[in-house]
């Protein structure tokens, strides 16, 4: 007992120490709490900054309505983001009252200025909406851009003209070769060297074949001379033979009197259509051939008969003609001479001749007949001069041959001997 009593039981030192230093840290924190609500009633209680409303992008506008209403927006966006401009000021004459006015205005527009960026500061955008408004407003300002460099360049744009490389026209010198057709050199080199060269070879320029061979508003029916062509369907083993398929025949002024396909006799074995331009529907429904001949008969009866190889057309016709009255285009001289070859092509003498181009691909049976018809009536007075010529020589020839004279026989029949 003694022993627990002593524990219990402190020394007054003890005692001492310990009531000193709860003093000490009482009067502490008392003193903080007196600094801490001092500190208080002297600062200000803070403020609470409200953040700026910042307009919510919108979905992509699909009304007319919502289309306005997004560009009203914007427009107010780029008003508040974009400082106010200065006006304009007039120069207005040296006096004092006005000075002071000059420099008033001034003030105020900077103030303005002033005041405007830093409004401007304190608004706070998301990056999307200033990305948004800054490339609209670039799109909108380079247009003006452009008007702008446009106007000012284009003085001296009229003034300062870069040198135009000239373009030398072709001469007769540099154009020394004759063995060239005037068409290939048309497309190659240009139509200036092309006629050049025609002046040289003594060519015309190709005409339209139609308007070439067919003298307009001229009469439509039969003349004293007419031109006729046949085309032709193969038929027997691989087409060798040939039939009547198509029969033309034009006037004096190339007008068309007669054009009609013919039915076939045999079974088609080769249309040729590339050459004659025949196709089956062309001639399923066609002329009975001796109709065709009649009718073609009567037309060339008495009259001029001209054609290119004419003895081919008389003869798949079955028709004979007096030879007096054939003008045959191919068997003329004076074509052969021109053209240099003995059996000249229709196509040969319209290029060389008549410098038009025929049967370009599929023939055709009036064309052609117009071809030989615009040959014939080129040379008709000199063809027509020949012949009679011709005539009258052989005329004059059979009567210069003297018949001889047979002796006559007075002798007297005997009777009765």
């Amino acid at each position: 007992m003694s022993k627990v009593n002593a524990k219990k039981t402190e020394s007054p030192a003890k005692k001492q120490k310990r009531t000193s230093t709860e003093t000490k840290q009482t009067s502490r924190r008392k003193r903080k709490k007196w600094l801490q609500v001092k500190y208080e009633k002297l600062k200000p209680p803070p403020q609470k900054q409200e953040k700026p409303k910042v307009p919510q992008l919108a979905a992509p506008p699909k009304d007319v309505q919502h289309f306005s209403a997004n560009w009203k927006t914007l427009q107010e966006m780029l008003k508040a983001s974009q400082p106010e401009k200065k006006q304009p000021v007039v120069p207005i004459p040296q006096n004092g009252t006005q000075h002071k006015k000059e420099a008033s205005s001034k003030n105020i527009s900077k103030n303005i200025l002033e005041d405007s960026g830093k409004k401007a500061k304190h608004k706070t955008v998301p990056n999307s909406v200033d990305s948004q408004v800054n490339s609209e407003t670039k799109q909108s300002a380079a247009p003006k851009r452009k008007k702008d460099s446009g106007k000012s360049n284009s003085e001296p744009a009229t003034k300062k003209k870069k040198p135009v490389a000239e373009v030398t026209k072709p001469t007769e010198d540099d154009l020394w070769f004759d063995d060239v057709d005037p068409d290939d050199i048309e497309a190659t080199v240009g139509a200036e060297a092309a006629e050049i060269m025609r002046k040289k070879q003594g060519i015309q320029k190709n005409q339209d074949a139609q308007s070439a061979l067919v003298k307009e508003k001229a009469f439509e029916g039969l003349t004293r001379a007419v031109a006729i062509d046949c085309e032709m369907v193969g038929v027997g083993p691989d087409g060798e033979d040939s039939i009547l398929a198509r029969v033309s025949l034009v006037n004096q002024f190339g007008k068309c009197i007669y054009d009609k396909y013919v039915k076939p006799t045999e079974k088609v074995t080769d249309y040729r259509t590339a050459v004659s331009g025949i196709r089956p529907e062309d001639i399923r429904n066609g002329e009975e051939l001796q109709t065709v001949q009649r009718e073609v008969a009567a037309i060339l009866q008495d009259r001029i008969v001209v054609g290119h190889a004419i003895h081919n057309d008389l003869k798949i016709l079955l028709l004979d003609h007096p030879k007096k009255k054939i003008r045959d285009t191919q068997k003329y001289k004076p074509f052969k001479k021109s053209v240099k070859s003995g059996r000249p092509s229709l196509k040969l003498l319209c290029r060389e001749i008549l410098n038009v181009k025929v049967q370009q691909g599929e023939h055709s049976s009036v064309q052609d007949a117009q071809a030989t018809m615009r040959l014939y009536t080129m040379v008709k007075k000199q063809w027509e001069a020949e012949i009679k010529a011709s005539h009258q020589n052989k005329d004059s020839y059979k009567k210069s041959v003297r018949k001889p004279i047979v002796p006559k026989n007075n002798t007297k029949s005997l009777v009765g001997l």
